[in-house]
């Protein structure tokens, strides 16, 4: 075989393992960031039911949870798939952004966009899994990702459609990558702004105190006031959302107090200025007067991600991001709706969507605006046909 068939099948092959290393410690971040723990000691990673240091031998990506069958060497707890998966979908991710800057001739000295490029799906991997799990984008990615992207874009100002060499190519391209940051963080805080000043606060008041139960049914619990009925984990987007009941009678642990004010944060609940974990609570009841609530209308997490995202891929990006994730969005929202499982779309956060939205512009977003634009120009031009 030629050399030059056999120079992209190998590169293509290491750039697909080098995602599953790299995604072997993503899982690591994914894990110890949101615990505030660090991602250097131990060095090692380790079970996290029996805290077991695992060598380099049973640490393989993609090979060794098949062979030991999602379970750990030491203690045989099982360990989630998620480990598997984020391993082969940053693979994936690595491969996707090779062909994408290396993958044909028109291509040809794009390659040293892979490093940038790469490292921005890494940070998009991290943000969405841990977004999925706890609802937060670590500072770490958001902000330290947006850093990132400005070095980048000033070390490799191709990555904002510059040329490599000039002094005023580099700075133009850091100054793309900071107007893109901007604007995203910007745009999305303007969206949360008037989310919030629209949406965000709801004060509920009754002429005569209504009962209310709250019951935890299964892995869900259930607020029924009156004749309404919640899902509690769908009146919460965030650990920052909050819900405070005044109580004419509040009912808990077999105690009846009264003029009581419960304050309460998703699983949290404050009352006699003590906290109470609602994992562990099965039922409270009695009469309210008034409920206060309120919630954002995004995180603000999204709004510094957003900021990541200008900075690698510009204002452009930006504004496509913003627009496919809100689409995406919507579209998954109708669709659990239609199924009737609305409460899986309560459990999304906006993150994971902005995300998509992002890898569907550095894949393929240029074109995509190109066909659309091109699909319009081409439309015929009724302006001047008169109805007879």
């Amino acid at each position: 075989m030629p050399a030059q068939e056999i120079y992209p099948v190998v590169f293509a092959t290491f750039a697909f393992v080098l995602g599953a290393c790299v995604g072997s410690f993503l899982n690591v971040c994914i894990y110890r960031l949101p615990l505030g723990l660090s991602v250097n000691e131990p060095k090692r990673s380790f079970c996290p039911s029996c805290k077991y240091q695992i060598p380099w031998s049973s640490n393989l990506p993609l090979v060794t949870w098949v062979a030991q069958r999602g379970k750990c060497r030491n203690c045989s707890a099982p360990i989630a798939a998620r480990y598997v998966l984020v391993e082969l979908l940053t693979a994936l991710l690595f491969l996707g952004v090779w062909w994408r800057v290396a993958g044909g001739p028109e291509n040809l000295g794009q390659w040293c966009l892979f490093i940038p490029l790469a490292t921005f799906a890494s940070l998009l991997v991290v943000a969405t899994f841990i977004d999925f799990e706890h609802f937060i984008i670590p500072d770490e990615i958001t902000w330290g990702g947006a850093i990132a992207g400005v070095v980048f874009s000033l070390g490799l100002p191709q990555l904002h459609g510059e040329k490599w060499g000039a002094i005023t190519g580099h700075l133009a391209a850091a100054g793309w990558s900071l107007a893109g940051a901007a604007l995203g963080f910007g745009l999305l805080w303007l969206i949360s702004v008037l989310g919030k000043a629209a949406f965000g606060k709801k004060t509920l008041e009754f002429s005569e105190p209504r009962a209310f139960t709250w019951t935890l049914e299964g892995e869900r619990a259930r607020l029924k006031v009156g004749d309404d009925e919640h899902w509690w984990d769908e009146m919460f987007t965030n650990e920052k959302d909050f819900l405070v009941m005044d109580c004419e009678r509040f009912v808990f642990d077999g105690k009846t107090r009264e003029g009581a004010e419960v304050r309460f944060q998703y699983e949290r609940m404050h009352l006699d200025g003590t906290e109470h974990d609602l994992n562990f609570v099965k039922f409270f009841a009695g009469s309210v007067r008034r409920i206060f609530h309120r919630r954002d209308a995004m995180g603000f997490g999204d709004v510094k991600f957003i900021a990541c995202i200008g900075a690698f891929l510009g204002w452009k990006a930006v504004l496509f991001t913003v627009m496919a994730a809100s689409v995406i969005g919507a579209l998954v929202g109708g669709t659990v709706i239609a199924i009737g499982r609305r409460e899986w779309s309560a459990k999304i956060p906006f993150g994971p969507y902005l995300s998509l939205g992002a890898l569907i512009w550095m894949f393929t977003g240029p074109e995509l605006v190109a066909w659309y634009l091109n699909s319009i120009a081409s439309l015929p031009d009724c302006s001047h046909h008169r109805s007879a």
